[in-house]
This record gives structure tokens, sequence and C-alpha cells, in this order.
């Protein structure tokens, strides 16, 4: 049972409050004013309910200063005047909820049901020092193997890998561990620069090469000098600024819009999500410039390749929201295991979304499986990262839905049917078409024995 204490002046209302919390078995504690309250607390407290109007100290400076100890208990205000201000400066400042008054009783022992538990130590995790490429699942091991044998070379490296999968960190890497690394990094993300702006970007241009050029511009080549140019997502890039790169590559001259060819000593490093292998059976790539940039080949892999990898990510991403100004935060071992069992379209990119995300709306110290939200995005960027032609794409889509429908119902078919709106037999002739039937009745079986 918990130690509640009630922080309030008004005398009835304690009273009330301290006659429900004995009745659901709990002990309460009073403080009639903020300072009492602050003086009242200590470490067996496990949660307080506090008056947010006051005389003196009021119930924002109280929270606040509860907010500021090491390990405090959660806070829930109560006030009988709830404004928008109040509400949000509250949360704001670290409150587990924000509620009006009067509470019933029912209320209150639902609210004590929903207070998280408290740890009497909470670990810091082990903070790195900026992004890095964290894993030590054995495909990421042969990534960090081939940045350190491709790093001082300066032979041009094509790196592969889903959206989200840490392509850029890759290039990052190779430049840092490098001969290269006391020169510039230069980024340029091909896909988000428009096409009659690229070339500028790329190799610079002349003052009044074209309208609106009034200065002379060096370009992304030239900016890299002895550095390392990284050029992201060479895959959207269009055909004809193909050419002008392939140029640039072979014989390591480019040209500014209206100026003369000049060196480049830069190394080009290029990533895409694309399969540049069937762009160019299409020809919607070089073939010509895919062997140029194809030399030193690294493929990242998806995070649902590496599972390994997701308790450290998870670790690293929870320091960095605490080296933000957050407060270290831990998860507990349900919350791990949905993380693992999730199957990540989005990659690291969507792994360390939904970690901020549980660190700024979680006021436990202990993340659950509750707090993290990972409903409703899986779908919505599993479209985003399909990479395929249109059957294709529908049979991967529809493979998940099943599979998802299926678990949800414990293999149950008719069940299954039933939530994707088709009849018994279509679903059966899909899960045999996409080599699910064997799986189902795996999960049937499994199912049949954990109710036994």
């Amino acid at each position: 049972m918990a130690t509640v204490l009630i922080v309030d002046d008004d005398a009835a209302l304690r009273e009330g409050l301290a006659e429900a919390l004995s009745d659901l078995g709990h002990t309460p504690r009073l403080a009639a004013s903020g300072r009492e309250g602050l003086a009242a607390l200590g470490g067996d407290v496990d949660v307080v309910l506090l008056d947010l109007r006051m005389p003196g100290m009021d119930g924002i400076e109280v929270l606040r200063r509860i907010r500021s100890v090491n390990n405090p208990p959660p806070v829930v205000v109560l006030t009988a005047f709830a404004g928008a201000a109040n509400t949000i400066e509250a949360m704001r400042l670290g409150a587990f909820d924000h509620l009006s008054k009067p509470i019933g009783r029912e209320e209150l022992k639902v609210l004590l049901n929903r207070l998280p538990r408290r740890a009497p130590v909470v670990g810091h995790p082990q903070d790195d020092s900026g992004d890095t490429l964290i894993g030590t699942s054995e495909s990421m091991r042969r990534v960090q193997k081939a940045i350190g044998l491709a790093a001082d070379s300066d032979a041009t490296v094509l790196i592969l890998g889903e959206t989200g999968t840490g392509k850029e960190l890759v290039a990052r890497a190779l430049h840092v561990h490098g001969k290269r690394k006391d020169g510039p990094f230069v980024a340029v993300n091909c896909a988000a620069i428009p096409e009659d702006l690229l070339e500028s970007e790329l190799f610079g241009h002349v003052k009044g090469s074209f309208t609106g050029a009034a200065a002379d511009r060096t370009g992304a080549f030239r900016d890299a000098a002895n550095g390392t140019l990284f050029l992201d997502e060479i895959g959207d890039m269009p055909l004809a600024m193909q050419a002008k790169i392939l140029r640039a590559l072979q014989e390591q001259v480019v040209t500014p819009v209206g100026g003369k060819p000049t060196r480049t000593t830069a190394r080009v490093i290029a990533a895409t999500h694309r399969d540049l292998a069937k762009l160019v059976a299409s020809h919607g790539f070089r073939e010509d410039l895919y062997y140029r940039l194809n030399v030193v080949p690294i493929a990242i892999p998806a995070l649902r390749d590496r599972v390994a990898d997701i308790t450290p990510l998870a670790g690293h991403f929870l320091a960095r929201a605490a080296a933000s100004g957050g407060r270290h935060k831990q998860l507990d071992a349900a919350a791990l295991d949905k993380l693992r069992r999730h199957a990540w379209p989005g990659n690291v990119r969507e792994l360390r979304n939904v970690i901020e995300r549980a660190c700024i709306m979680t006021r436990a110290d202990v993340i659950g499986p509750g707090d993290i939200d990972i409903s409703g995005i899986e779908l919505k960027t599993a479209l985003s990262e399909l990479d395929a032609d249109l059957p294709t794409a529908v049979a991967q889509l529809e493979t998940k839905m099943i599979q998802s429908a299926l678990e949800a119902c414990g293999g149950n078919r008719t069940e299954a049917a039933r939530r994707l709106n088709i009849n018994r037999q279509l679903l059966y002739t899909k899960m045999q078409r996409y080599g699910l039937a064997e799986a189902s009745e795996n999960l049937t079986d499994r199912v049949g024995k954990d109710d036994d």
C-alpha cells in the first residue's frame, strides 16, 4: 500500500481525502501548506496530492521544488480552477496528472492504481559522445570492419540501406576515422534539391551566369576540398546530372556554371535506399556511373535483421534524452520485449523517435510497455518505405497485415478473416501463396499449449 502526502490548505478536503485513502488501505500524511508539505516529504512517500492554489508558496512552486530532488515521487496536482495555463505549466514541470476538484473515492482508487512504480535507484544509461554506429550484432560488426578497412582509402564508397538505417552515420565514420578527418565533411541530399539548382549546388557558379546568380559560388565539390563529399540519395539524381557526376569522378574535374573547369580533390561517398541494379536495368540510373560508384559497397542491415542491437540503441537514445535536459529513464523488461517484437519499418530513426516520445510523455523513471507508443505508425511508415513495383508492394503489405491479424487472433483463421474483412477461403488461399499456412499452424499449436 502507498504512503500519500496530501498538501492542501482546505482542512475539510484534506480530511476527506485522508479518510478515503485509509478506507482504500493506504497511509495518508497531511500538510496544510506548501512549506509543511516540503518538510513532510520523505523517501517513504509514494505519491503527492498537491493543491494548486494555496496562500504563501503556491502549488506550482512546491511542484518545482519536489521535482528538483533526486528520485521524486509522482505529483498529482488538484485544483478547483482548472485552466489551460495552469494545466500546461503543471505538466511541463513534471506533474503526473492534473485533476479538477472534487475527486471521488472511485476516481482516487483508479488514480492510485495507474501510478508508476517507483524504482529506488534508477541507473543512468551510458552516454555516447554524439551519434555513433551502435551495435554488436554480427551484421553491424561487418559494417564496422568494412569502415575500418575503407577509411584511409580514396576509393568511392557506395552505402546501401533502407531509409532510417544510418547511412550518413556510416559516411561520417568513414570520414572521421580516415586520413581526411582534418578536412571538411560536406553532405548533399540529392533528392531534396530541385533539379535546376542541383548543378550549382554541386559544382558552383560564377556571378551573372544565370538569373539570380548575384555572387560566385564554389559548390559542394570544391567546398569539400581535401575532405569528404557525401552524396545522399544519389539514386534520385536526374539522369542529366548523373553524366556530369560521372565526369567529375573520372577526371576529378568540375566545371562551375558559367565558369572554367577546375580540379577537385574531395573523396566521394554516395548513399541510396534504392536498388540501383534494378534502376540500371530499367534505365533509371546510368550503368557506367553505377559501376564507378560501387567500388566499395557497404550494406547496412535493417533494424529488424539485428534485433540484438535494439537494447543498446534504446539505451543510447535514453542517454541522449537525458543529456538534452530530461531525466534519466530506464526501460523495464516488458517494454524492451515490446521493442524487440516490433518490425521497425522506419529502422533506427523510428526507434529513436519512439524512445524520445516515451521520455517526453512518461513521468515515471521506469518506462513500461504501455508507455511505448508504436501503434498507428507502423502501417504508415511501412507504406512510405516500400521500394518495389506495385504487385510486389501489394504482396508485402498483404503478408504483413495477415501476419498481424493471425498474431492478434492467436492463429484463429476465422477471426483473422473477419478482422481483415475477407472470407476464410480467400484468407487461406493468400496464406498458402505467401507461405504463411505453416506458420499459422505453429502459432495455433503454441497457443493451445499455453492454454493447457
